[in-house]
């Protein structure tokens, strides 16, 4: 008589996701209070997204600002629309190992470049090339019966490399236009971070609604609803925003990247964000064969809200440490995030754990991700110029990208590399993160206004 062995799918807590939206809320409900007290204490006046008492018609930048955040989130639904299917687009393990070689490799080779094609054209035209990219790969995907895999990913892996610059890099240019004071754009980066997690939750329930029972026509659905998203989104840009990018700006050679990247603080801010892009990339490569180890049943579907509700919760957390009662130095609370972040993936490294275990490390990683991702962008505004911020990004991904290349190829073509040791290399890279902090900090604060003049 045969043994019937009963398997279970390990799911997380319902309680879980409950505490995560209770704490946001508060987070979100309260934080406002403090945060006007400060700007009274401060004897400064600032608009903010939480200004809601006064009754009189909100100011330009406060227009500008909802307006940007609305577009924003939409880009993010767009760059979360193509990650549901994983797997089911790839014909085989190799055709996906060739995708990713080539979406690196274009990101590397191309999108390196695109910051400084964005700080010369204008950042308006940049983010129109990203809606563009995501309109022609749904396209291509809803006209063609046999997509070429490749060259989505290629046109992607550009679209990502836009998306992680562009929108920054313009509304910051569009605030110092505006005369918005720079330090009080901290609440526009955390809230960058919200939405974009928030986003991206949200493109995970319309895909899978609209692939209901049957994934083919899914994929079919998918695409007719990015094509959708990329066309309000090239309409948003083209008729609501400016182009900032003025004619002098581009005459004027006085600052140069080789001028800024002469700077050690510039050095560290990019390779500290080059360090925290790598383990990134290394984690969402690796996250889903962590869990499903030695044949374990796990439902990826519901970890995947998790993980991106960690990182909503870590983005909360920002405006309490720097801008809140604390205001601690963004340094310093780089440092911490950075150590804790690097401990936690040692541990996925050292040992894949039990799936609990390994769960509450992924959602700790995610959570130092939301924190740390508003701090480094705090700290580009303080060291950064703002007409060169974009190419300055965009550049400091380079190492990351070329190392990510290097890793998918040695794991994936010659297997001289073991999944714990990717683990273990973004680790590293993050306590390196860390040491750029306290080097940061070290050496104080000088702005770039110090050279940006001389």
């Amino acid at each position: 008589m045969g043994v019937a062995i009963e398997t279970t799918v390990w799911e997380p807590n319902l309680t879980l996701f409950i505490f995560m939206f209770i704490v946001c809320f508060f987070s979100l409900t309260l934080f406002p209070h403090f945060s006007k007290n400060a700007r009274i204490n401060n004897n400064k006046s600032s608009s903010s997204s939480f200004d809601h008492s006064s009754p009189s018609p909100p100011s330009p930048f406060l227009r500008f600002h909802r307006h940007f955040l609305l577009l924003y989130s939409l880009a993010s639904v767009m760059e979360g629309v193509w990650s549901v299917f994983g797997e089911f687009e790839f014909a085989s393990k190799d055709q996906m190992l060739i995708s990713l070689s080539f979406g690196y490799g274009a990101a590397l080779l191309v999108g390196t470049f695109l910051g400084m094609l964005s700080d010369s054209i204008g950042h308006k035209k940049c983010c129109l090339m990203f809606c563009i990219l995501h309109l022609f790969v749904g396209i291509w995907k809803r006209v063609s019966q046999h997509p070429g895999v490749l060259l989505a990913s290629v046109c992607l892996s550009l679209a990502t490399s836009l998306f992680s610059f562009s929108f920054e890099s313009w509304v910051v240019t569009e605030s110092e236009k505006m005369g918005h004071r720079r330090d009080t754009l901290g609440d526009t980066f955390w809230l960058m971070t919200f939405l974009e997690s928030a986003s991206l939750i949200g493109s995970q329930v319309l895909v899978n609604w609209l692939v209901g029972g049957n994934v083919g026509n899914g994929v079919a659905s998918s695409s007719s609803a990015a094509i959708f998203l990329a066309l309000v989104g090239v309409l948003c840009v083209g008729k609501g925003w400016k182009d900032t990018r003025q004619t002098a700006m581009m005459k004027d050679n006085s600052v140069s990247y080789a001028g800024i990247f002469s700077d050690k603080r510039i050095w560290l801010l990019g390779f500290a964000q080059a360090c925290l892009h790598f383990s990134i990339a290394v984690f969402w490569i690796l996250w889903a064969p962590t869990l499903v180890a030695d044949g374990r049943e796990v439902n990826l579907g519901l970890i995947y809200p998790c993980l991106l509700g960690a990182r909503m919760l870590g983005s909360t957390v920002f405006p309490w440490l720097l801008s809140g009662l604390l205001s601690l130095r963004t340094e310093d609370c780089l440092f911490y995030v950075f150590v804790i972040m690097g401990l936690a993936l040692s541990l996925v490294a050292y040992d894949y754990q039990e799936i609990g275990v390994l769960v509450m490390l992924f959602c700790l990683f995610h959570a130092g991700v939301g924190l740390a991702a508003p701090s480094l962008a705090r700290l580009r505004t303080m060291h950064v110029p703002d007409d060169l911020r974009g190419g300055m990004m965009s550049i400091s991904l380079a190492p990351a990208n070329a190392t990510i290349l290097f890793l998918i190829i040695q794991r994936g073509y010659y297997g001289s590399i073991e999944n714990s040791t990717m683990m273990a290399i973004a680790a590293l890279g993050l306590f390196m993160a860390a040491a750029c902090m306290h080097l940061l900090k070290r050496w104080g604060k000088q702005p770039y206004q110090n050279w940006h003049k001389s």
